[in-house]
């Protein structure tokens, strides 16, 4: 009995128009993931973004094993978003924004696969996003060389430790001290210019 006036409390009260907000995912690699947090954190619809590894096969790996090299894990963000407040198309518009896509081995001082640049796809439709914009990024002629960074189905993502968590906020000073020192806003600076914050 108390099932059914819950129930029916639920019908009448609550409006027809009600909807519980869905919430869709997205997975970024661009080198040291605390500077891929903050970009993503200010957009309207991000409920989250967490930092952690993924693309490899090591099970639970650690900070200490990802950043050394060999687990075949990089760096990454994993961002909650609601799609009726913000596209996927916006978030890889964004990511473009925060990388060097020319680079292979690594972004700016940070070196190694563990470091590389990737957009690891959840469904078909993320995928094809994603190509596309990478290939319109290919032809805009912003660049000298190609673009490298890897567009792969999405494995197993794994939470870094706790203490990587909103770094550029828990830490200010240290993550501006490394930031300014990795040459990475120099060089977006350079190459997006006012199109950067766009």
């Amino acid at each position: 009995m108390r099932k059914m006036i819950i129930l029916l409390f639920i019908l009448l009260v609550v409006p027809a128009s009600y909807t519980i907000a869905s919430t869709s995912r997205a997975i970024f690699a661009g080198g040291c993931f605390w500077c891929m947090e903050a970009p993503f954190e200010k957009l309207d619809g991000v409920s989250e973004v967490i930092s952690g590894y993924t693309g490899g096969a090591k099970l639970n790996p650690t900070y200490q094993e990802v950043s050394a090299g060999g687990t075949g894990h990089t760096e990454a963000v994993e961002i909650h978003y609601d799609p009726q407040l913000v596209s996927y198309e916006k978030l890889l518009e964004v990511f473009w924004r925060q990388i060097d896509p020319t680079d292979a081995d690594g972004q700016f001082v940070d070196r190694g696969t563990q470091y590389r640049s990737g957009i690891f796809y959840l469904n078909p439709e993320q995928k094809q996003l994603a190509e596309r914009s990478k290939q319109q990024l290919g032809e805009s002629g912003r660049f000298n060389s190609p673009i490298v960074t890897e567009i792969t189905a999405a494995g197993k993502f794994y939470p870094a430790e706790e203490y990587h968590q909103d770094y550029h906020s828990k830490n200010p000073i240290r993550y501006w001290y490394y930031r300014g020192g990795s040459g990475r806003d120099n060089y977006l600076d350079k190459v997006w210019g006012k199109d950067r914050q766009k």
